[in-house]
């Protein structure tokens, strides 16, 4: 069973290494992990030390099995992360939920998200979730040495009610 809750200081060295697997089955293919994977380590340290009071933890079984962050606090999801091995079990339903619900609270009509284009099972798991593209991009990566494609979600989360007179307003 998946429970949610928000992150402890004391959760960042287990959270940082989900991210860590979860981040290299992401980009396979995509960057040298070997290049980039000290630096990725330490940006998930950094990022969860400094903002682990803003990070929403799935637990399967008593286990951290993935967690997720809004960085700002607004309609941007900047992090999901389910640990390759619990994969494919609700967790990762579950705390895209978890944080819907938070922005719902917060009043944020939608919510929106990146990843790079060739996360192909990132992009079916928010697509599925009625996630749509808004955008496309192509930025040069210095770290990568080369152009990375980028692409922008977005889901609208509470409906739109017409304004104006009679059924479906003006």
């Amino acid at each position: 069973m998946t429970t949610i809750r928000y992150a402890h200081g004391d959760d960042v060295p287990a959270l940082a290494e989900i991210g860590m697997r979860a981040w290299e089955q992401a980009v396979t293919g995509v960057a040298d992990l070997n290049a980039l994977r000290d630096n990725a380590r330490l940006a998930f340290l950094q990022f969860l030390s400094a903002n682990w009071v803003k990070v929403i933890v799935a637990e399967d079984g008593g286990r951290i099995a993935g967690w997720a962050a809004r960085e700002k606090l607004d309609e941007e999801i900047t992090d999901l992360w389910v640990d390759p091995s619990m994969q494919r079990r609700g967790i990762g339903t579950a705390l895209l939920a978890a944080v819907e619900d938070e922005m719902r609270g917060a009043d944020h009509e939608a919510a929106t998200l990146q990843t790079h284009a060739r996360n192909a099972a990132a992009l079916a798991f928010f697509r599925k979730r009625d996630y749509a593209v808004s955008w496309l991009s192509v930025a040069y990566s210095p770290k990568l040495d080369r152009n990375v494609e980028s692409v922008g979600l977005r889901r609208q989360l509470v409906e739109d009610t017409p304004i104006g007179y009679g059924p479906g307003g003006f």
